[in-house]
């Protein structure tokens, strides 16, 4: 018997991608959000009334939705550039498997507009927000203190900071009294 890897290495990707919505009762307008284009060129991907996509970015977020990788797809170049997955996209997945939560069912637990953000997220295109609230959301969806989601939040934050010239060598003193204050803060409004 064929494992998964060789059906889906012989089937067309229209129809794997048929397969998965199939399977998944997934609405295709739903998918079309959660991976950034129309109904109409969901339905023409499927219906195969255009080639399927060559595009890395859409067809790494169609893998990223179906959780197969993208080199499964016949059309699938390899980027120049490396995508990196950081260590707060690894531990949103950790929890993500810890749940037993498929990527569709954690997609669906945000708001439909904010479900291509996630995405790419989760591809490693994009890092987490800045926006606390936004975090705050993704660690409710997977059960996680916010204690816990602060430290990547803090991370990011002195990512974005340095990068804008913020060097905290020279400003030790209030980089320490900035993050204390905002662990204060998140610690005591957290529910």
């Amino acid at each position: 018997m064929a494992n998964k890897k060789d059906t889906l290495m012989t089937m067309k990707s229209s129809e794997m991608l048929y397969n998965f919505l199939e399977n998944t009762n997934l609405h295709k307008k739903d998918f079309a959000q959660m991976i950034g284009v129309t109904l109409s060129y969901v339905y023409n991907l499927i219906d195969e009334t255009i080639p399927f996509s060559t595009r890395s970015t859409t067809l790494e977020r169609i893998a990223t939705v179906m959780d197969i990788s993208p080199e499964e797809f016949s059309e699938y170049k390899i980027p120049q550039d490396p995508i990196i997955v950081d260590e707060t996209t690894e531990f949103i997945r950790e929890k993500q498997k810890e749940k037993k939560m498929s990527t569709v069912q954690f997609l669906k637990s945000f708001p439909r507009k904010q479900r291509l953000t996630i995405v790419d997220i989760l591809r490693g295109a994009r890092p987490i927000p800045l926006d606390w609230e936004d975090i705050s959301l993704i660690a409710q969806v997977l059960d996680v203190s916010k204690e816990e989601m602060y430290d990547f939040w803090e991370m990011r934050l002195k990512q974005v900071l340095q990068a804008g010239g913020f060097n905290f060598e020279n400003n030790q003193g209030l980089g320490l009294a900035m993050f204390e204050c905002a662990r204060n803060y998140i610690y005591k409004n957290s529910k």
